[in-house]
């Protein structure tokens, strides 16, 4: 019996000998087919395919302002006041893209992002001091405040990752990390090396007055008249329970009493179930749509699930 989501992709053309001369001939095509720099062995496969990703996409954020150059860098150079939805909606595409999509295409979306990164700067505005936003030190917080969302929401919203797996996923992460420009030997390689980061860059973090825009942005992003009602009801409840799973120190950090653990964790899990009860099929019709065009690519038994997270997973990176 087929998951949920998975009638859908149909039978390749069985039932009379020519159709099953062109369904041999599909199958050995998608065989040789390329599965990107991940493939449906990863774990980044089948986690990236969740929809409670985009609550842990907008924690990410939230978690990212804290770092005060950091944070400087995307209100000094971005559009993000006047394009809410491009700039999330960009975001979201090239986490699919690199996930998803050809090695060739992950590799230039790459080369993108480290030719746009290359051309900006940011000013410390107490020292004047001018700098990169490719700092190796910013796009490491980056990097790191990213997965460490990805992984925290996924697991505390029921989503069934082991040790091992979240271990894997760590390790895999560092494929990502070097196509914005770092070198995967200076980035944690499993959970543990992950946490000890975070104890050593909390010296680093603040509240600067940037990042409390960047909050005001996410909860009430700018919308035409008429998607209002849409925010409110859709939107905020993201961007509420994206912000109350926020670590301990980041509360702290905005000023917040930090919430009841456990309350997060139910209105997470109950956000999570909503999200995941819209069928699959439904929800990869979205644009960009890298889901749909990998399982054409490669076979409609490589579509995300966690039903086929790895049994044992596989280190990716010495």
């Amino acid at each position: 019996m087929p998951a949920q989501g998975e009638a859908g992709f149909g039978d390749p053309g069985e039932g009379t000998e020519a159709g099953g001369y062109r369904g041999r001939r599909e199958e050995a095509r998608m065989r040789d087919a390329d599965p990107g720099l991940f493939g449906p062995d990863s774990v980044t496969w089948q986690l990236h395919g969740d929809p409670v990703m985009w609550i842990a996409g907008v924690r990410a954020l939230y978690l990212q302002a804290l770092h005060p150059r950091a944070v400087r860098g995307v209100t000094q150079n971005s559009d993000f006041r006047r394009d809410a939805w491009g700039r999330l909606m960009r975001t979201a595409s090239f986490v699919g893209e690199i996930t998803y999509g050809t090695t060739l295409a992950a590799e230039r979306a790459g080369a993108r992002i480290r030719g746009i990164h290359r051309r900006l700067s940011a000013v410390d505005p107490d020292t004047g001091e001018r700098y990169g936003v490719d700092d190796p030190d910013l796009l490491l917080w980056v990097h790191c405040a990213e997965i460490a969302s990805y992984l925290h929401v996924a697991r505390r919203s029921g989503y069934p990752l082991t040790d091992a797996h979240a271990d894997a996923y760590v390790d895999e992460q560092r494929e990502a990390a070097r196509l914005v420009g770092l070198d995967p030997a200076d980035v944690p390689a499993d959970a543990d090396e992950l946490e000890r980061y975070f104890g050593k860059v909390l010296p680093e973090l603040a509240a600067a007055p940037e990042a409390f825009e960047v909050v005001r942005f996410l909860k009430a992003p700018p919308v035409p008249r008429l998607l209002l009602p849409a925010r409110i009801a859709l939107w905020q409840t993201v961007a509420d329970t994206a912000f109350a799973t926020l670590p301990e120190f980041a509360h702290e950090l905005y000023g917040r009493t930090p919430p009841s653990p456990a309350a997060t964790t139910r209105r997470l899990r109950t956000r999570a179930g909503l999200m995941r009860a819209i069928p699959a099929m439904v929800r990869w019709q979205l644009p960009p749509g890298h889901i749909l065009k990998a399982v054409g690519r490669l076979g409609p038994g490589t579509h995300p699930s966690p039903r086929r997270l790895p049994a044992a997973p596989a280190t990716v990176l010495p």
